[in-house]
């Protein structure tokens, strides 16, 4: 009779191939899942270690000994949703699912009402937070700010200038309201700290003509928006030396102000740096100019960088980041239990979870726009379907030979 018990091993393990072969054909459009597979174990009845086999010894069937997930890497589908994010590498996201944590590879993330980042069954994207566009190295659910981007005042410019050093050397000071006082004059936008932008205008002067020893330049400047007379304030920055060679040989830099605003925005200074400049034979131009200032801005979009910078476009050009995504992961990614919502928990066997930054210590990239695809390969899943089919009916032929056996015994 222990034919029929070896048969009846071979089709239970037969249904739990084609189980396990079902689950991946059902998840083959499932984001982030990993296809298993069955694996078998003989089975003999005399399994004691060291013991000596009996000649012509016969198994007992078989065992299904582990149902092994393969955790190799699915395909990277580009969505064009910046929030969505894709592994390529190692890793998963840390998730907090109804105050849980689980582990998940389904970057398919959106913003919830409260500005959280989560996924579709409402769990919690962990990850680094930032304070005022700094990463604070703290562990926590993200947060997306739909709150504007609050003004800088700008108190540093840096205006890169070619002064040309054919130009006609003028005497007296600089009038800014007579053009006949100045060689160039440029303007740059800058902002108080209400975020009202203001115009600030630079005048240079040549003092003095070319003579072996490179020319100086006088430099002034004016500024809109001020309680000054007709709403403007100038004054001088300072001047510029230059070697024979055309670059600033000396003090680069002057400072505007202190400038009080008329529309109640606090007082400001302005340093004014020249670095770089240069004074050759070519046409008076604004070669470089950078300004630390901004006015107010709104949130426009989002981006993701590969290592999981969240960062916020605002409506003034600005950018900021919000936060940090990381990775987690386990010396055995097998030792993981799969319990369901494309999430993993750990377990004795997965060992103690690693976090990380993207790219760094054994975890993979992000990629923003795109998901993961499922790694099931349906061509070669259905193969092994009709290959689990036919060790199905090969065992029940097993058991209908058995029984035609026992029927002409028990016929005698």
């Amino acid at each position: 009779m222990g034919s029929f018990n070896t048969a009846l091993s071979g089709l239970q393990a037969a249904s739990t191939d084609l189980q396990v072969l079902g689950n991946n054909i059902a998840n083959a459009n499932t984001v982030g899942f990993k296809s298993s597979n069955a694996q078998f174990a003989d089975a003999y009845a005399t399994a004691m270690a060291n013991s000596t086999p009996t000649a012509g010894q016969v198994g007992i069937g078989t065992q299904v000994q582990t149902i092994a997930q393969q955790f190799t890497q699915g395909n990277i589908q580009t969505t064009g949703n910046p929030l969505d994010v894709a592994i390529n590498g190692n890793g998963f996201f840390q998730m907090n699912y109804n105050g849980a944590t689980v582990y998940s590879r389904n970057g398919q993330f959106q913003i919830n009402s409260s500005g959280t980042v989560v996924d579709g069954a409402g769990g919690v994207l962990m990850g680094t937070q930032a304070v005022n566009g700094k990463l604070t190295g703290a562990q926590g659910p993200l947060q997306i700010s739909q709150n504007a981007l609050p003004p800088q005042a700008t108190s540093g410019l840096s205006l890169g200038l070619n002064l040309n050093s054919a130009s006609t050397p003028i005497s007296g000071g600089i009038d800014i309201n007579n053009p006949a006082s100045y060689n160039y004059s440029t303007t740059s936008t800058v902002y108080d700290s209400l975020g009202t932008p203001q115009l600030l205008t630079t005048y240079y002067q040549l003092s003095s003509g070319a003579s072996g020893s490179g020319e100086t330049w006088n430099t002034a400047y004016s500024v809109t928006g001020t309680t000054g007379a007709s709403g403007i304030t100038s004054g001088a920055l300072g001047t510029l030396q230059f070697s024979s060679t055309g670059q600033v040989s000396g003090t680069s830099s002057g400072s505007v102000g202190p400038v009080t605003w008329a529309d109640g925005a606090s007082a400001s200074t302005i340093g004014v740096n020249f670095s770089g400049s240069t004074n050759y034979n070519a046409g008076n131009a604004v070669i470089t100019a950078n300004s630390n200032g901004y006015g107010v801005g709104q949130l426009s979009g989002l981006s993701i960088d590969p290592s999981g910078n969240v960062f916020a476009r605002y409506s003034n050009g600005e950018s900021q980041v919000l936060g940090q995504i990381t990775l987690t992961r386990f010396p055995d990614n097998n030792g993981l239990q799969n319990i369901g919502n494309n999430y993993w928990v750990q377990t004795y066997a997965s060992g103690q979870p690693l976090t990380g930054t993207p790219g760094n210590t054994n975890l993979g990239v992000l990629q923003s726009g795109a998901v993961e695809q499922s790694n099931v390969d349906l061509s070669q899943s259905l193969v092994n379907l009709i290959v689990a089919q036919q060790a199905y009916q090969a065992n029940a032929q097993t058991i209908k030979t058995q029984n035609a056996v026992v029927q002409t015994l028990l016929s005698l």
